[in-house]
């Protein structure tokens, strides 16, 4: 539990210095009217609350992600809540920051288009493909695993689910988005921080400490599986992840002063990384080994422990809370990425969304494709899913450097991460079987080449022509 409450602490503490300096770094100018006031449609374009814009931010970015991710990583043991610590504090929040406050800079503009302006028009086309991509597979993840809950739980077949959460997804991608996301999501934001800390409270009245000999930082996945770098693709949401720089959009054209940027978009991924952190400690304490844990893991999935530890720490409580946590929680996650796509697209084919009749016709095709990746297998779509989210991540990154560097900013906290996360993506690319298959020797070889490769060519395009500006020189 100590070594629970550290880390927790220590991602506070990133949100009030390292965040405080990448801020100031990035010069927010709360004169400047945000395109929630000076493009504002009833649409996608609606003034709210910082308060409002951060519960929607969280449960966007966040659905099932902080949970099942670090349930997952909770097999490689305690040094899974390094990786959510450090890459959140250093990584993600920085990625959050930017690819929120980047929009903002572009009246609201998706991914794509913040990509385009700082790596180019390839970059910019390229995002445009690949992050439809990877939003239709967030929106079937997201389908499928509550479809088969609620199958299991009511007797009627999967199919049918399937059929009635995407029903409730067309509504909501069509509608204002004040109508039902801006209404019922920071209610169902602040019961992902319920259960959260409902279970941290339950967890330490319990008294579970460590089990398994305390705390080891080696390798204790009971299938010897590497972490290296399977680990940085598993824990994704809780430390970074592409997937995020899809969601701040929609909350950057909401946002109605820039000095809210490290509120809204550092502190719902430092929220995310602490529900992250309470959810890899329950996979480690909970079970008495990481073999325990991947016994239930076999037989029902990470729903299995989220049901098993809820019930067990709150009671019937808990299990209510368990089993609105793994049906809504993604449904709130899927309907936004298909609601991101519907934008993205958009923006490409330059057709304006003030009108229901245009919107359906995004939108109905977008959701025709959708329902055809539902008929392949899921365990195929998790896993292209984790390398596209990931890649995505890196993009992004990259791109927040390019900004930093043609500004004459001090580049390098958005370059290492970017490099990193340019070595995992690669590495993982080469070893995985949706990949090349390679062994774990050559297929480093390849992602800290590749990595090294894109370094060299963004410091020989954004080599600065003076001495970078100081934080305190910055405007």
């Amino acid at each position: 539990m100590t070594w629970l409450l550290l880390c927790i602490g220590l991602l506070i503490a990133g949100y009030f210095t390292y965040g405080k300096f990448i801020e100031r770094l990035f010069g927010p100018r709360p004169e400047l009217d945000t395109p929630a006031v000076t493009m504002a449609d009833g649409v996608d374009y609606v003034p709210m609350s910082d308060k409002k814009v951060y519960l929607v931010q969280l449960l966007n970015i966040a659905g099932l992600g902080p949970i099942f991710g670090p349930i997952l990583g909770a097999l490689y043991g305690p040094v899974a809540m390094l990786w959510i610590v450090f890459g959140c504090v250093f990584a993600g929040a920085v990625h959050d920051y930017f690819s929120g406050m980047l929009s903002v800079r572009a009246r609201g503009a998706s991914v794509p288009t913040v990509v385009g302006q700082q790596l180019g028009s390839f970059a910019k086309h390229f995002m445009n493909i690949f992050a439809v991509l990877l939003l239709l597979l967030v929106g079937v993840v997201f389908v499928l695993g509550p479809a088969k809950l609620l199958g299991d739980l009511s007797g009627t077949t999967v199919a049918a689910w399937v059929a009635a959460i995407f029903a409730y997804y067309i509504i909501a991608t069509l509608v204002p988005i004040d109508k039902i996301i801006g209404r019922l999501y920071p209610i169902f934001g602040a019961l992902l921080v319920f259960m959260s800390v409902g279970l941290l409270l339950g967890q330490f009245a319990s008294g579970n400490g460590f089990h398994s000999g305390g705390l080891d930082f080696g390798n204790l996945h009971p299938d010897g599986l590497p972490l290296w770098p399977l680990l940085f693709i598993t824990i994704a949401c809780g430390a970074v992840s592409g997937f995020h720089a899809t969601q701040s959009p929609l909350m950057a054209r909401c946002m109605q002063n820039e000095r809210s940027g490290r509120f809204i978009f550092t502190g719902a991924m430092i929220g995310e990384g602490v529900i992250a952190l309470i959810w890899c400690s329950l996979g480690i304490s909970f079970y008495e080994s990481p073999e325990a844990l991947n016994a239930v893991l076999a037989s029902g999935g990470p729903a299995a422990v989220v049901h098993q530890v809820s019930t067990s720490l709150l009671g019937m409580v808990g299990g209510v809370l368990a089993i609105l946590g793994v049906v809504i929680l993604p449904i709130t996650s899927g309907d936004t990425a298909f609601r991101s796509a519907r934008l993205i697209i958009a923006d490409f084919l330059k057709l304006p969304q003030q009108s229901l009749p245009k919107r359906l016709l995004i939108a109905l095709p977008m959701f025709v494709v959708g329902y055809l990746i539902t008929q392949a297998e899921f365990g195929v779509i998790w896993r292209y899913f984790g390398w596209a989210n990931q890649t995505t991540a890196m993009i992004m990154l990259w791109a927040a450097a390019a900004y930093l560097a043609k500004e004459g900013k001090l580049h390098w906290v958005c370059t290492l991460p970017a490099i990193f996360m340019t070595a995992v993506t690669f590495t993982y690319l080469a070893h995985a079987e949706i990949g090349f298959g390679l062994g774990i020797q050559p297929a480093t070889l390849i992602g800290l080449g590749v990595a090294l490769a894109f370094t060299v060519a963004f410091l020989l395009k954004y080599r600065p022509a003076g001495t970078p500006a100081t934080v305190e020189e910055q405007p």
